[in-house]
């Protein structure tokens, strides 16, 4: 499907749920199919076009099998991963230049994947993965509007020790540490899924919870450095936040 440049609209669409946690992401055909409001944009990074079909708003909400209530996942925070946050529009500018040769890279709670999808059009080794049920469709619905080739997805919690992932080279990740539990959750998620030399990378908004983040990933042997963005609106005093970036060598 062709989307003109920087063109928005909605539609309301049939959203086909992931069968079970650690599938791939294929849009499965299931009965009985939920209807929600959607938006189709284009998103100029760095200069390349990136198709996204998302959720029209923040109101959009459907359940009707509680796949979602029975991870945890209430009414109000449903739709939040159905929503290019300003955080992952930073960090796909950020994969856009960073260096993929030889790299296996994971998203963590990829949402809408904006990152992802930037390293698939370059070719790069990608997995993302999420917990919401409705993640791995839609990323296989904008995989297909950028014509790509499709992306591994893995739904899975970051307390899930059998999720099957491996180990990578470089973990990614944009506004995910909502709560404060979620420091060592995260961190107890990277240490599992990091090779000996292993480069992470998060962009934070300032949800005042990267600095026990950052703490914590120190004492698992990660060095710590952190930086504004430099590019575009970005880089003029809008975004609060910081991209963070950790590394830790054999």
């Amino acid at each position: 499907m062709a989307i003109p440049r920087h063109c928005a609209y909605s539609a309301s669409i049939n959203v086909m749920h992931l069968a079970s946690p650690g599938s791939i992401a294929y849009p499965l055909p299931e009965s009985p199919m939920s209807t929600v409001r959607v938006r189709y944009h284009t998103y100029d990074i760095g200069g390349v076009d990136i198709h996204v079909r998302s959720l029209k708003d923040k109101q959009q909400f459907e359940d009707n099998d509680g796949v979602a209530e029975a991870l945890g996942i209430s009414s109000a925070q449903w739709p939040l991963f159905g929503v290019v946050w300003e955080s992952s529009e930073i960090l796909a500018h950020e994969m856009l230049t960073f260096d993929i040769e030889g790299k296996r890279i994971l998203e963590v709670g990829c949402g809408m994947a904006l990152a992802s999808l930037v390293l698939n059009h370059r070719k790069a080794n990608i997995t993302a993965t999420d917990i919401h049920p409705e993640a791995g469709n839609y990323l296989a619905e904008n995989v297909g509007l950028n014509n790509g080739k499709l992306i591994t997805f893995v739904r899975t919690s970051w307390v899930d020790t059998l999720d099957g992932l491996g180990k990578f080279d470089v973990i990614i990740g944009s506004d995910v540490l909502y709560e404060r539990e979620h420091v060592e959750l995260l961190a107890g998620f990277i240490k599992r899924h990091s090779k000996p030399n292993c480069e992470v990378i998060m962009v934070d908004p300032g949800r005042h919870h990267h600095a026990p983040f950052s703490k914590k990933m120190i004492s698992l042997g990660f060095t710590h450095q952190q930086h504004k963005p430099v590019y575009g609106k970005y880089g003029e005093e809008k975004f609060k936040g910081e991209i963070l970036n950790y590394r830790k060598s054999a």
